[in-house]
């Protein structure tokens, strides 16, 4: 989960995780898709499969406890160094937490919470590892989240208040987008995307993980193919070429061609 053999930076992206119904027909969806292969995760953490991207580790599936309803969705995990901390701003904040904090064994010390507006997120504390992290352009690698929601101005200060992001419209998009990009000491980090009333009745303001893939409508009429839903037509944004797919489950996700930028 993290880029390098020291402690991760509180607020970086560490890693993305998704809890399914049916666990092997998920690794079947992303392994045809992305070109996944798995390995057995922790043992705590019950049945929960690492995905491998040419021998690295990029994201992670679980299954859901038979008979219990929930909303597939992918998941961003927000490295802390003190998770107990960070939860307890989150409350003050105007958060939720709705999982722990507990320890996982191997893993660290996790708790699942959401921001003021419902979207859930995940917390991460561990130790430093010498595998590089999930975001590295590869294809088939998540390389940006994005926070889906009604407004950008509230839920910004929410996530600058508990994580100490410096949040600012982006500058790449057409003024008045209602758009702000999350950074870290200049180094953007992730997004907050306000749609107004096109936040998804069923589904709620929520966290789009974006995964890297070399062509956009080969990846899209892929997905289709395999059992899943195209939500958009690809498009062009200044950050690259992207359309928006759901899984057979119904967890939506995004895939992009990233723009080269300076």
């Amino acid at each position: 989960m993290t880029e390098a053999a020291s402690p991760p930076v509180s607020g970086t992206h560490r890693w993305v995780s998704l809890m399914v119904h049916d666990l092997a027909a998920s690794q079947e969806f992303y392994g045809g898709l992305f070109g996944w292969e798995f390995d057995e995760g922790p043992e705590p953490l019950g049945a929960y499969v690492r995905a491998l991207r040419d021998g690295q580790p990029v994201a992670g599936l679980g299954e859901i406890a038979q008979g219990a309803q929930r909303v597939v969705a992918w998941l961003p995990y927000i490295a802390t160094r003190d998770v107990d901390g960070t939860a307890a701003l989150i409350r003050e904040s105007g958060g939720t937490v709705a999982v722990g904090p507990l320890d996982a064994e191997h893993v660290g010390r996790l708790a699942i919470a959401s921001d003021v507006r419902g979207a859930a997120f995940g917390l991460w504390q561990g130790p430093p590892r010498r595998r590089p992290g999930p975001f590295q352009g590869h294809s088939g690698a998540p390389v940006w989240n994005e926070l889906i929601t009604f407004e950008t101005a509230g839920v910004g200060k929410f996530y600058s208040m508990v994580f100490g992001y410096e949040s600012a419209p982006e500058p790449a998009l057409p003024p008045g987008s209602d758009y702000l990009t999350l950074r870290l000491a200049g180094r953007p980090i992730a997004g907050i995307r306000g749609v107004a009333e096109a936040v998804p009745q069923d589904r709620g303001p929520h966290w789009l993980t974006y995964f890297s893939v070399p062509d956009v409508e080969e990846a899209v009429d892929l997905a289709v193919r395999l059992g899943g839903r195209q939500l958009t037509e690809p498009e062009v944004s200044p950050f690259g070429r992207w359309a928006q797919v759901t899984d057979p489950e119904g967890a939506p996700f995004a895939v992009i061609r990233r723009a080269k930028r300076d």
